[in-house]
């Protein structure tokens, strides 16, 4: 079975039980270690493996052919993404006509940002520029970029850069609506077994948990820039009960965010009874 996610080590950690046979019954896979940028656009055009990891803010996009599978995600509370600056500035009204580099124009981390510029900047923001996730601290850094919105481990290493936290927008998320943050969604075709999958995705997550030991050395061959105390902060905020299980939170999460992200116009209005 051909399926795609991120080297990111909540995704390494996640998947590597399934990824090394360790899972009964379930197919051997054949993995494609993809940024999540490329998965939205695979999921979106139809042309990626049967199983992907994308970000939520991709599925109103997807959802006529790929199903939510309810684990093997990302969800959680104080996991939000940042926006930071190269000075101090703490107004975001500083922001105004300004360039943003974001790592995605599909992602939960881009739609929360415009939902929260919606309310906090006047005159709305100037660009949007789309960079890859690494290189967005470094252009914020040099003054390429006014401000940069940074997801994964940059919240752990971006005062290296000598960089300054305008907001997380987690906080912001989480104060405004009482729910987590929904990252990374599992998907996968309709026409597959869904139940199967979300066993084995399932399954995967559990023996992780079971036997964190195991999986160190495939996360970290594949998290080659980051320290161990860095990937284990990583994993720590990002798998949670909620890559377990949406649950009632999670749906909850996922509907709000995607429901107020139609209404503003930043992605397709779509049947929300197609994310269960």
């Amino acid at each position: 079975m051909k399926i795609a996610f991120s080297p990111c080590p909540n995704d390494t950690f996640v998947f590597h039980a399934w990824a090394h046979g360790l899972i009964p019954g379930a197919p051997e896979l054949e993995v494609t270690y993809a940024d999540i940028d490329i998965t939205n656009h695979w999921a979106a055009d139809r042309t990626g493996p049967d199983v992907m990891k994308v970000s939520y803010a991709a599925l109103p996009w997807v959802l006529s052919d790929y199903a939510l599978l309810p684990c093997g995600g990302a969800l959680g509370r104080g996991c939000g993404p940042l926006v930071l600056t190269k000075d101090a500035a703490s107004d975001p009204a500083s922001l105004s006509g300004k360039r943003i580099a974001v790592p995605s124009e599909r992602s939960t981390a881009y739609l929360l940002f415009r939902l929260w510029a919606a309310q906090h900047v006047p005159g709305g923001i100037g660009e949007i520029v789309v960079m890859k996730f690494d290189e967005i601290m470094p252009a914020v850094r040099d003054g390429r970029m006014d401000a940069g919105l940074v997801i994964h481990e940059a919240r752990f290493t971006y005062p290296s850069y000598g960089l300054s936290l305008m907001t997380d927008l987690g906080n912001w998320w989480e104060s405004d609506t009482g729910l987590p943050i929904p990252l990374g969604a599992i998907i996968a075709r309709r026409s597959m077994d869904i139940d199967a999958l979300t066993d084995w995705v399932r399954s995967s997550v559990e023996y992780a948990w079971r036997n964190p030991e195991e999986s160190r050395d495939y996360i970290l061959s594949h998290a080659q820039e980051m320290s161990p105390e860095v990937t284990k902060a990583h994993i720590d905020l990002y798998v949670n009960n909620f890559t377990a299980n949406l649950g009632k939170d999670g749906y909850a999460a996922i509907e709000a965010l995607l429901g107020r992200a139609a209404e503003e116009g930043l992605v397709p209005k779509f049947d929300l009874a197609l994310l269960r």
